[in-house]
């Protein structure tokens, strides 16, 4: 069935094909709008590129890949130990360093691909895996050896896709889970929300809220994200820096191209004390879901104001409120996200080594390196 079916590869928004959007419609994360962040600024260490996988002339299937160099990170995560992160920068640095994901590394979720029907998905990844050939060769003439291909985030049910003959030599593993907040249709307002958290959390509500008295929520604009452009930074990267492990770290310029480019599709919040910024939350609409983004806040204004969990009430409220169906929270703070009512949804993926020696032993090197998050779940409701 492969012989029917051709692909294209775009390192530039203005080369797509012109039907490119009509495919992305159910995915704001595979539209010319978003792409064009990625290509304008993605973090410095990614090289990102566009696939169109064709019928003859006919454009069936559209994914994105990223080219990740991990050589080039500061810093994997300086939360941990000192010896575990030398160990991680160590390994990663001299043997797997070089990615290249099928996917989108700074999303949780179904954010890497679209067929249409008529291209069944084992055939169109089997496609990709393809692609990613042509792709280590156009990698290669710039002096990067790609080390690891990776395809992201599959549910449990999909894992079977992995089983064809491309990807024999591929290891599935396990991820984070993806924490998702389902909102029922009987909540028509925020206040259903609150009505149905049990007294503990309900006093959480109320204390966080009390604890945040003071503090001024806007909603800032591309000049306001323009002006207040090295602040945001700073706040972002005393989060990002914190994190257990990072594969990458934003421009400066990347809220400012995200919001001229999706203009109301991205929303980006500030939170003030006395006219300083002290944090912000970013939130992307994506048909009927909420996608929550990156975010920032100064630690001290975090712990004396409970700024985090204010945030994340910001964030179901303003879902709830718009008539959103769901909300995406992503991969890390599981156990605060799960205290506010979101639930973990299980991801998997499928990665090999370029090596073949390594290639046998990517299972345990990945169980070792990636970190492991002890947390427990919480049920906020009555």
């Amino acid at each position: 069935m492969h012989a029917i079916f051709n692909y294209k590869i775009y390192n530039s928004v203005g080369m797509l094909p012109s039907n490119w959007d009509a495919l992305a419609a159910k995915n704001i994360f595979l539209s010319s709008a978003y792409l064009y962040v990625l290509e304008h600024a993605a973090p410095k260490n990614m090289y990102c590129h566009f696939i169109g996988v064709f019928k003859k002339d006919q454009l069936v299937g559209i994914a994105v890949s990223q080219f990740i160099d991990l050589s080039t990170i500061p810093s994997f995560g300086e939360r941990d130990t000192c010896i575990k992160t030398s160990i991680r920068r160590l390994v990663f640095k001299n043997t797997s360093s070089k990615v290249l994901v099928f996917g989108n590394n700074m999303l949780s979720g179904k954010n890497g691909y679209c067929f249409e029907e008529v291209l069944p998905v084992e055939v169109g990844l089997g496609i990709l895996e393809k692609a990613g050939q042509s792709l280590e060769k156009l990698f290669l003439e710039k002096g990067l050896s790609t080390q690891l291909t990776v395809f992201k985030d599959f549910l449990d049910t999909e894992t079977s896709y992995f089983e064809s003959k491309e990807f024999l030599s591929y290891f599935t593993f396990s991820t984070q889970p993806n924490m998702l907040f389902e909102i029922p249709n009987s909540w028509d307002n925020f206040e259903h929300y609150i009505a149905s958290l049990s007294k503990k959390y309900r006093d959480q509500y109320k204390r966080a809220r009390k604890k945040s008295e003071g503090i001024v929520k806007k909603k800032l604009s591309l000049e306001d994200i323009q002006k207040l452009q090295s602040r945001i930074f700073d706040l972002y990267m005393n989060v990002a820096q914190n994190a257990p492990f990072n594969t990458f770290y934003l421009t400066p310029n990347h809220f400012e191209v995200f919001k001229a480019s999706l203009q109301d599709n991205f929303l980006f919040y500030g939170y003030f004390s006395n006219d300083k910024l002290i944090g912000f939350n970013t939130l992307i609409k994506n048909g009927t879901d909420i996608d929550t983004y990156f975010l920032g806040y100064d630690a001290l204004y975090q712990r004396e104001n409970m700024l985090y969990l204010n945030m994340l009430y910001d964030m179901i409220a303003y879902s709830i409120n718009k008539g959103y169906k769901r909300i995406v929270f992503g991969r890390t703070a599981l156990e605060i996200k799960s205290a506010v009512g979101a639930k973990p949804v299980a991801l998997h993926g499928a990665m090999k080594h370029h090596n073949a020696f390594l290639n046998l032993m990517v299972s345990r090197t990945f169980e070792y390196l990636e970190p492991k998050i002890v947390w427990q779940q919480r049920n906020p409701f009555k």
